[in-house]
C-alpha cells in the first residue's frame, strides 16, 4: 500500500460566475503528483509506509472512547507498531534496527495523522525512554536494557520533569546518592515538589523508567545523570484498572484526564530511598566505580550537562515536523470544505459562493497555506542536521550545538502555529467544524500541549537568543575598547541613517506615481531575503547593546536587566526562525524540476515572505526599512498573490498526500458537494417548472410599475 492508493481525487468543480477556483487557460499548473512525491523527502518510502500505517482503520483514533478505552486501544496499537518493525530503525543494527536516526524520525511523524496520543506514547516508549538507554548508556547497558524497551515487553516512562522544576531541568531535587557499602545508588524524592509528573506511560503501563536524578558521590554533587530504575512489580496482580503494584519505595499517582492526548497514561512518580545497582546509571557520559569515585571523559559540568540533554533532541525535531502534520491536517479539511461549501448570492442572483472565493476567506486559508510549505521545508532541513549529527556523518560540537538550536527556534515555531492554524480553520468551518466527526477540534486539543512540552516554547526561544547574542559577540572578541567604541558609534550612525526621514524619502522618490516599482522591488528574494535578515541582525545587536553593562554588574543587577529586555529576546528569535524558513523554501524551489509547480511555488513563497513584512510592518516603519510608498504596497500586492493562488489552493493541499483514511472528517469527504449539487438542481428545476414561488420583494416592485422579477 502506497501514501496514494485507492484515494479518491477530488471532485472537478465547474466554473461558475463568482467561482474563483478555475485556473485560467495558459496560467501555470502545479503537477500535484510531482509535488507529491518531491515533499516526501529524503526518506520518500519510508515516510510513504508510516502514512500507509497512520491510514490503517487499526490504527486510526476512535472519537468517544472513555479513559480507559482510549489508553488500552493505543497501547494495543503500540504493540501493532512493533509487530510492523517500524519504531526500530532508529536502534543499532546489532539489536535490529537500522542506524537510521532521519528515516526513524520522518516515519514516526505520520503518526499524529493516525491519532496524536499514538504518535507521543511512541515518542515516550522509543523517543524517550529508549532513546535515552540508547544515547546516555554504555554498549553493555544498550544490549542489556534495550530489548526489553525496543519490543515493548517492558513499557517505560521518562521521568526528568518535577512538578517544581519544568522547564529547570537542572535544579532538580530528586537524588541519587551513591552507597560504596552496597554499591547502590539510593533514589529519593526529598519533598513534593521533587516528584515527577506529567510522564507518560506512568498512570498504567509503566514498569520501569529512566529517572533523572542529581548524582552525589562521596559528599559531592556531580550534578544531573541519568538512571534505568524498575518501578512495578510484574510479578504482581493487576488491580482492576489493569496497573500492576508499585516496587516498595516507588509510589504515584494517575494524572487522570487531560485537555488532549488522554490515550496516553500520564502520571506521577515518587521514590523512597529506593535502592538500584551502580550498575544502573547509564554511564555514557559519567560513571562511579564501586568505592564511589565518580569520572567523566567531559570535565566540564555545565558542558556535561547540556551533552546529555542535547543527546535526547529529538524529541523536539519530532514535534516540529508533527506539528507540520497536523497544521496539513486542517488546511486540507477546511479548504476542501471551502472549496465546496456555497453561502449567500454574488454576481450571480441565483448561484450561491463558493465560500473559499470571499477574500476573508481566502486570506485566512491561503496564507497559512504557504506557511506551512515554509514550515515543511525548514522541517526538511532540520531532519537533515539530525541525521548528520546522529549518523555519525558530522558529529561535532557546532553541529550539535546549530541542531539543539535550530530545533529549539523550529519547534517552538511550528507548534504555535499549529495552534493558530486549527484555531483558523476551525472558524472557516463555521459550525461544521465543532463537530467532533470533522476531526478539527480534536487534533486541537492534542496539540495543545505540544506548545509546552519537550521545552516551553518561551524557554526555547530564550535558548535561541543566547545563542544568537554569543554570535554577535563572538564578532567582537579580541578587539581593543577603542575598536569596539568605533563599532558603537557606528552602530548608531547607521540607525540614525536608517530612521532619518531622507533614507525613507529615497525609496518613496524611486516608487512615485509607480505602486507597481514598490511592488516589484518587494517581490524581489534578495529584498526579501534582506528585510528578513536585517530585522534579526538589528534586533539581535539592538539587545546586546542594552545588555552590555550586564556583562560587569552584579548577579541581581544583570539578572533584573536581562528581565528587562526579555521580550525583545524572545522578538529576535522568532525572527531569526522565520527567516530561516524563509530561506528553507527558497533554497527548495531549486530543486522542483517542473516549470508551472516552480512558477507557483515560487509565488507561495512571496506569500510567505511578505505576509512575515506585513506581519511586522510596524517595526520596518518604525526602524526605516521600508518607505510609506512601499509599506502602502504590501497588503495590496498580498492580496494580488492570494488572488493569483486562489486556483491552485486545492492542489497545494492535495500535494501534501493525505488522503480521507488520513483527513477522516465528514466535510472534506465530499458530502458538502453532494448537498450543494442536490441544492442547486433543486432550484434549477423550480425555476424550469414555473412553480417558484413569487417574491415578496417582486411584487412590491410589480405594484409601483417595475419590472416583474420573479
Amino acid at each position: 500500500m502506497t501514501a496514494t492508493s485507492d484515494r479518491p481525487a477530488v471532485a472537478p468543480r465547474a466554473s461558475t460566475p463568482g467561482d474563483a477556483s478555475a485556473t485560467p487557460q495558459g496560467e501555470a499548473r502545479v503537477d500535484v503528483a510531482s509535488l507529491e512525491k518531491l515533499l516526501l523527502g529524503r526518506w520518500a518510502d519510508l515516510r510513504a509506509t508510516a502514512r500507509a500505517t497512520a491510514g490503517e482503520q487499526a490504527f486510526q483514533r476512535i472519537e468517544g472512547l472513555s479513559l480507559r478505552e482510549h489508553r488500552e486501544r493505543v497501547l494495543e496499537q503500540m504493540h501493532l507498531l512493533v509487530g510492523k518493525g517500524q519504531v526500530w530503525r532508529g536502534y543499532p543494527e546489532r539489536l535490529g534496527g537500522a542506524d537510521d536516526a532521519g528515516g526513524n524520525l520522518a516515519g514516526f511523524e505520520e503518526l499524529v495523522a493516525a491519532d496524536p496520543s499514538l504518535q507521543i506514547k511512541a515518542g515516550v516508549q522509543w523517543g524517550l525512554f529508549g532513546a535515552a538507554i540508547l544515547h546516555l548508556g554504555t554498549p553493555e547497558q544498550q544490549d542489556r536494557l534495550l530489548p526489553g524497551a525496543m519490543d515493548l515487553s517492558v513499557p517505560g516512562a521518562f521521568a526528568m520533569t518535577e512538578i517544581g522544576h519544568g522547564s529547570d531541568v537542572a535544579s532538580i531535587a530528586t537524588t541519587a546518592t551513591y552507597d560504596p557499602e552496597t554499591e547502590e545508588f539510593v533514589i529519593h524524592t526529598p519533598f513534593r515538589g521533587a516528584w515527577k509528573d506529567y510522564l507518560g506511560n506512568a498512570g498504567v503501563h509503566g514498569v520501569a523508567a529512566v529517572v533523572f536524578a542529581q548524582l552525589i558521590t562521596k559528599n559531592v554533587n556531580h550534578g544531573v545523570h541519568a538512571f534505568y530504575v524498575p518501578i512495578r512489580d510484574t510479578d504482581g496482580e493487576r488491580d482492576e484498572l489493569g496497573r500492576l503494584p508499585f516496587l516498595p519505595g516507588v509510589g504515584g499517582e494517575d494524572d487522570g484526564q487531560k485537555g488532549g492526548l488522554n490515550g496516553i497514561d500520564n502520571g506521577r512518580l515518587h521514590f523512597d530511598h529506593v535502592r538500584i545497582p551502580r550498575t544502573d546509571l547509564l554511564a555514557r557520559y559519567g560513571s562511579v566505580d564501586a568505592d564511589g569515585t565518580y569520572s567523566s571523559t567531559i570535565e566540564s559540568p555545565g558542558r556535561r550537562f547540556f551533552t546529555m540533554l542535547g543527546s535526547l533532541v529529538q524529541g523536539r525535531v519530532s514535534l516540529d515536523g508533527a506539528a507540520v502534520t497536523a497544521s496539513k491536517l486542517g488546511l486540507a479539511i477546511a479548504v476542501r470544505y471551502g472549496n465546496e461549501r456555497r453561502q449567500f448570492t454574488g454576481a450571480s442572483a441565483t448561484e450561491e459562493v463558493v465560500l473559499l472565493d470571499y477574500g476573508t476567506h481566502k486570506r485566512r486559508l491561503i496564507v497559512p497555506i504557504a506557511e506551512t510549505y515554509a514550515a515543511h521545508f525548514a522541517h526538511d532541513r532540520l531532519l537533515d542536521l539530525f541525521h548528520s549529527v546522529f549518523s555519525g556523518e558530522e558529529d561535532t560540537p557546532e553541529q550539535r550545538e546549530d541542531l539543539e538550536t535550530t530545533a529549539a527556534a523550529l519547534k517552538a515555531t511550528s507548534t504555535r502555529f499549529a495552534l493558530d492554524v486549527l484555531q483558523e480553520t476551525r472558524e472557516a468551518c463555521g459550525g461544521a467544524g465543532f463537530i467532533t466527526a470533522n476531526r478539527i477540534t480534536s487534533l486541537r486539543a492534542d496539540l495543545d500541549v505540544y506548545a509546552t512540552f519537550e521545552g516551553d516554547n518561551t524557554v526555547l526561544l530564550q535558548l535561541v537568543a543566547k545563542r544568537l547574542l554569543a554570535d554577535y559577540g563572538k564578532q567582537f572578541k579580541g578587539i581593543t575598547p577603542g575598536q569596539m567604541a568605533r563599532v558603537v558609534v557606528e552602530r548608531a550612525g547607521d540607525m540614525a541613517l536608517h530612521r532619518t526621514p531622507l533614507k525613507r524619502a529615497a525609496q518613496a522618490l524611486a516608487d512615485v506615481g509607480d505602486p507597481r516599482r514598490a511592488a516589484g522591488h518587494l517581490r524581489d528574494p534578495e529584498t526579501q531575503r534582506a528585510l528578513l535578515t536585517d530585522r534579526v541582525e538589528t534586533m539581535v545587536a539592538d539587545v546586546a547593546q542594552a545588555l552590555r553593562p550586564a556583562q560587569k554588574a552584579d548577579p541581581e543587577t544583570a539578572t533584573n536587566l536581562f528581565n528587562a529586555h526579555q521580550v525583545e529576546l524572545v522578538e529576535a528569535a522568532r525572527a531569526h526562525a522565520e527567516l530561516l524558513r524563509w530561506e528553507a523554501f527558497t533554497q527548495a524551489l531549486d530543486t522542483i524540476e517542473d516549470a508551472g509547480t516552480r512558477e507557483v511555488l515560487t509565488t507561495v513563497r512571496d506569500l510567505f515572505g511578505l505576509s512575515l513584512v506585513e506581519r511586522h510592518l510596524a517595526w520596518y516603519l518604525l526602524n526605516g526599512r521600508l518607505s510609506t510608498q512601499r509599506a502602502r504596497t504590501v497588503t495590496s500586492y498580498l492580496d494580488r498573490l492570494i488572488d493569483r493562488l486562489r486556483p491552485h489552493a486545492q492542489d497545494l493541499v492535495d500535494a501534501w498526500g493525505y488522503g480521507p483514511e488520513h483527513l477522516r472528517a465528514t466535510i472534506a469527504s465530499g458530502i458538502e458537494k453532494e448537498r450543494q449539487d442536490e441544492a442547486r438542481d433543486y432550484y434549477r428545476r423550480l425555476r424550469a417548472s414555473g412553480d417558484e414561488p413569487r417574491s415578496e420583494k417582486s411584487l412590491r416592485k410589480a405594484a409601483k410599475g417595475g419590472p416583474q422579477a420573479r
